[in-house]
């Protein structure tokens, strides 16, 4: 064979690879222990975002919880302060209302106690008679429809409370003192307040 048809092989040089070697463009894997350290790392950091956002979330619970227990508060004293003002306000209308019917009841009561003079007075043959105490019935009778009642304290014991003493009188054989002995005029309550005392007349 001639010089000539011989081929020359190519000589490798610094700058071209051989076979199998990685190009320095690739780059060259980094060492076991870069590797290990830079996995370490990244979960340290992993977990420190997680810590930090469950400690922020918790932050936020705690935060929501507090708004709520303030909230439930105000509402438990806005229902306590309507409770005592509905409470308050019953009680001035039933005060109002029984005023009113206190009011409207003395005005009667000397009407009432003319009809019964009128009835102590008739004949018993007086054909006006059934008219007035029916006259008087009703009247009563729409007096206790709305509560207010009369009372006589014939044979009890004087109370200054609830009874006016307009005479005295000696006690019987084996009475007491301090005894009505009479009713003069019938008192007359609406529920226990006393309208007008009953009149007596008491042992001495």
């Amino acid at each position: 064979m001639n010089d000539k048809d011989r081929t020359t092989a190519p000589e490798h040089t610094a700058e071209t690879p051989s076979p199998g070697q990685p190009r320095p463009e690739e780059g060259a894997p980094a060492p076991a222990g870069e590797s290990r350290h830079g996995v370490k790392d990244g979960a340290r950091a992993l977990d420190s975002n997680g810590a930090a956002e469950i400690q922020g979330d918790l932050d936020e619970l705690v935060k929501v919880a507090a708004e709520r227990d303030e909230y439930l508060a105000l509402a438990q004293r806005t229902q306590a302060d309507f409770e005592n003002y509905r409470k308050r306000v019953a009680r001035e209308a039933a005060g109002a209302q029984e005023r009113g019917v206190a009011g409207l009841a003395k005005e009667l009561l000397p009407a009432l106690d003319n009809l019964d003079r009128a009835i102590g007075a008739a004949d018993a043959n007086d054909p006006l008679l059934k008219g007035v105490r029916l006259v008087r019935s009703e009247l009563a009778a729409a007096l206790a429809r709305v509560g207010i009642e009369s009372f006589r304290p014939e044979g009890e014991r004087f109370d200054p409370s609830l009874h006016e003493a307009v005479a005295t009188a000696p006690a019987g054989e084996g009475g007491a003192s301090g005894a009505v002995l009479e009713v003069y005029q019938d008192g007359y309550r609406l529920g226990e307040s006393i309208l007008r005392p009953a009149r007596v007349v008491v042992s001495a």
